[in-house]
């Protein structure tokens, strides 16, 4: 089959699914091109590589993908596992995913819901209390029965409860998975998945196979936030990934919002920094309706990288920011160090230092130690 014979979605299903590009890559790409992915894969080599992140291996695989790529193999997968691919252009594709600096090409997708409800995303720990648990069912079900979507992982503790929150009142619930859409993960959320699937949809970027590692969750929580109104953290390490989530929530503009746990509960202090760093406490559905109301349908402004700096996918994806790389190189050494000695060395301000470290505790860079300095690790 040759280029010019693909349809549109077949040609976004192959771009989303070719090896080492990422939508950022992607989304640049597609502004090249005219928004023509026919025309990227039959795009001449010298023109692919003038994007910014297109070298050579990635301009071969784009003129290759038939060596990368099975579409018939890829389409009877689509048609056995009974879901579709959605591209932005279709009108089941997330309205607010649109928004964000680097949404997925397509989706996969299981399930006919459309996403045409607003959106609230319900994220926390898979290490959970019984607390944590009934909190995120609760507000998945008062959320539901108020007429929002509810958006989450799929993933144990946290993210199931508020699935089935959801489902308890014949709601309406979105899974955005970390894997292909044909691998359940964990395994024991093989009936949670099938329920979503039947009344509400489950999301996936990834192609059939696709198995879970950091990488692709992290991507997957940008998808979380990004599709919703607002995001619940409920329960979380101050490492945890829901963390993440909430730093995606910030820079795309959505409203954050963390529920309030014991001081001495570990699965709390997440939650407990995201207060002190600006997060609405949340007590109840009432808070979410409030801030929705008193916003009149407008949103927080996005939170731009600045100028040369990468997002904060591509920082998880890899590369340090400038101001990462500034505050790191102040442990060489192994030195252990506060906030007020880092803004003395770097000359950044104390809270951009302080969000720094988040990012580097995130990535396993740094640790906090039980005094509130931090010194350095080796990644995990």
């Amino acid at each position: 089959m040759s280029s010019p014979e693909l349809t549109e979605r077949q040609a976004f299903m192959i771009l989303n699914d070719l090896p080492n590009i990422g939508p950022i890559t992607l989304n640049r790409l597609l502004v090249e091109f005219g928004g023509d992915p026919i025309a990227i894969l039959s795009g001449q080599k010298r023109r692919l590589e003038s994007v910014r992140g297109v070298g050579p291996e990635t301009s071969a695989a784009v003129l290759n993908w038939r060596t990368h790529f099975d579409l018939p193999r890829e389409e009877e997968r689509l048609a056995q596992a009974g879901a579709t691919f959605i591209t932005a252009r279709d009108p089941a594709y997330p309205r607010l995913l649109k928004e964000i600096s680097d949404p997925p090409i397509g989706l996969y997708r299981k399930g006919d819901y459309a996403c045409d409800q607003p959106c609230v995303a319900i994220v926390g720990s898979r290490r959970t209390t019984l607390y944590g648990q009934a909190t995120a069912k609760k507000l998945g079900a008062e959320l539901a029965r108020l007429g929002f979507c509810v958006v989450s992982g799929l993933a144990r503790g946290i993210d199931t409860a508020a699935h089935e929150g959801a489902l308890a009142v014949g709601g309406r619930t979105v899974a955005v998975t970390g894997t292909g859409i044909d691998i359940i993960y964990p395994s024991e959320n093989l009936g949670l998945y099938r329920r979503i699937a039947e009344s509400g949809a489950v999301l996936s970027e990834f192609p059939f196979g696709r198995k879970a590692d950091r990488q692709s969750f992290a991507m997957r929580n940008r998808i979380v936030s990004g599709m919703s109104e607002a995001v619940i953290v409920v329960e979380s390490d101050v490492d945890g990934g829901a963390m993440i989530t909430a730093r995606f929530a910030g820079e795309q503009g959505r409203l954050l919002f963390a529920v309030p746990g014991r001081i001495d509960q570990p699965s709390s202090a997440g939650c407990h920094q995201l207060i002190r760093d600006g997060a609405t406490l949340l007590t109840g559905v009432d808070d979410v309706l409030s801030e929705l109301n008193y916003l009149q349908g407008l949103r927080p402004s996005a939170v731009a990288a600045a100028p040369g700096q990468p997002s904060l996918l591509e920082q998880l994806q890899g590369g340090l920011s400038e101001a990462e790389r500034r505050v790191i190189e102040c442990f060489r050494g192994g030195g252990i160090l506060g906030i007020d000695q880092l803004a003395a060395h770097t000359g950044l301000p104390a809270p951009e230092i302080s969000a720094t470290l988040m990012l580097l505790e995130l990535k396993k860079l740094v640790s906090k130690r039980a005094d509130g300095t931090f010194e350095p690790r080796s990644p995990a």
